[in-house]
């Protein structure tokens, strides 16, 4: 199963593995298929200090509560045999486990510190680039904030690359039917 992203910085194909990882993938394909991921954008940068050409994008849904479906149970990298390698997906999540949403990590060379370990769950991987790696590449260089906090001091893109529109390319997109309350609150002054 593949889609695009269309953003700001040029087009992302993914490769989804429904096979290893299906509720990771049915829950990324909810965001697309709703229109979730439309208007959102990718607004973190995680480089390496050894090797800052190395690291992760992230993107998603942020914090927008509108937009956020339900959280979604671990599928950890010890149980899906994906791990976090060049080009590879991950789903972002909480502090506790069973707490992604509709935020998701691209990894820009080997990331295996995101994988389970014993004493660490690790991260959900669910899928790959197969075309854009330099659009992701390009991602990762943009300037960040020193600002920020825990994780994210330092990480957060002085300005956040939109994401124009997320599209299945195979397969048919199946709505969930929830209320798109964002787009019900474009023009409302809050």
């Amino acid at each position: 199963m593949r889609v695009r992203l269309v953003t700001g910085a040029g087009p992302i194909v993914i490769a989804l593995d429904a096979r290893h990882a299906p509720a990771t993938v049915a829950n990324f394909l909810a965001y697309v298929d709703d229109g979730r991921f439309e208007g959102t954008s990718f607004y973190r940068a995680t480089r390496r200090k050894t090797a800052p050409k190395t690291g992760f994008v992230q993107g998603g849904i942020g914090t927008d509560a509108h937009r956020m479906l339900g959280l979604v149970p671990l599928e950890p990298t010890s149980q899906t045999g994906i791990k976090h390698l060049d080009g590879v997906l991950s789903m972002a999540r909480y502090d506790r486990t069973d707490s992604a949403t509709g935020n998701f990590s691209i990894m820009v060379g080997p990331n295996p510190s995101l994988d389970a370990r014993p004493g660490f769950v690790g991260y959900a991987a669910f899928g790959r680039v197969v075309a854009g790696m330099d659009v992701v590449k390009r991602m990762l260089a943009e300037p960040t904030s020193p600002g920020g906090e825990g994780a994210f001091k330092g990480q957060l893109m002085v300005k956040p690359i939109p994401i124009l529109r997320a599209e299945r390319l195979d397969g048919v997109a199946k709505p969930t039917g929830a209320p798109k309350v964002w787009q019900m609150l474009k023009g409302v002054k809050r």
